[in-house]
């Protein structure tokens, strides 16, 4: 392999350099290219046509559509060694959702002919991107049909831990989203969260200063989430 490449020392191992020679590792490190985006900046545009296969090296993106209405539904949100071109590029030739950077980002970008001809001629490759398609499928399900289940403050809790536990791994961050951004993403309106939020303080669940938000009984938040 050469020794200029280091795809194989980064998250990407798992998914191509351990079913792939040395011969085809080496296509895939060449055609490699790692891009910037800033916070709100446009990563991948629905509608465009697919000429990459995209994983997020760091930052935090959401993938997200629009209604006839021009109304923006989240999907989900995607973070490091998430494959956030996944959903699309085998079905079509454009993409159905867009992708944009809720904070600084870097994507590495493989050419999706090379992707294409490898996963043709490799069954190992070809499968574990189909694990790969179906987690991110089960997850996507399975936090809508959470969210859907709850209440209005369950929601919320339900974001706002998820926040916590699986994005940020603290108590205290800096929300990534907007209020609407949060509306959008739980199905409730901009009124609703902004509410909500404020309940929230006034019980001494939260501490909110600006986009910070600080999580003061995260018992009490976490039942609001189970129950709510």
């Amino acid at each position: 392999m050469d020794p200029g490449c280091t795809c194989e020392l980064c998250e990407l191992k798992e998914l191509f350099f351990l079913n792939l020679n040395a011969e085809n590792a080496n296509l895939i490190c060449s055609g490699k290219i790692e891009k910037t985006f800033s916070q709100g900046e446009v990563i991948l545009k629905e509608g465009t046509m697919i000429q990459e296969f995209t994983y997020l090296k760091s930052g935090l993106v959401k993938l997200f559509r629009r209604d006839p209405s021009g109304r923006e539904q989240i999907i989900t949100i995607a973070r490091p060694m998430d494959y956030v071109s996944l959903l699309s590029v085998f079905s079509g030739k454009l993409y159905n959702y867009s992708v944009s950077a809720l904070e600084d980002s870097v994507t590495c970008n493989l050419k999706m002919e090379d992707i294409r001809t490898l996963a043709n001629s490799n069954g190992k490759l070809a499968f574990n991107l189909l694990q790969k398609m179906s987690a991110i499928a089960d997850t996507i399900i399975l936090e809508s049909l959470e969210i859907r289940k709850k209440n209005l403050k369950g929601r919320v809790a339900y974001l706002l831990i998820y926040f916590s536990r699986t994005i940020f791994f603290s108590e205290e961050f800096d929300l990534p989203l907007s209020r609407k951004e949060m509306a959008d993403y739980v199905g409730m309106t901009t009124e609703n969260v902004i509410r909500t939020l404020s309940e929230f303080r006034k019980d001494g669940i939260l501490k909110i200063y600006g986009k910070t938000i600080q999580i003061a009984n995260m018992d009490m938040l976490q039942s609001i989430s189970d129950f709510g």
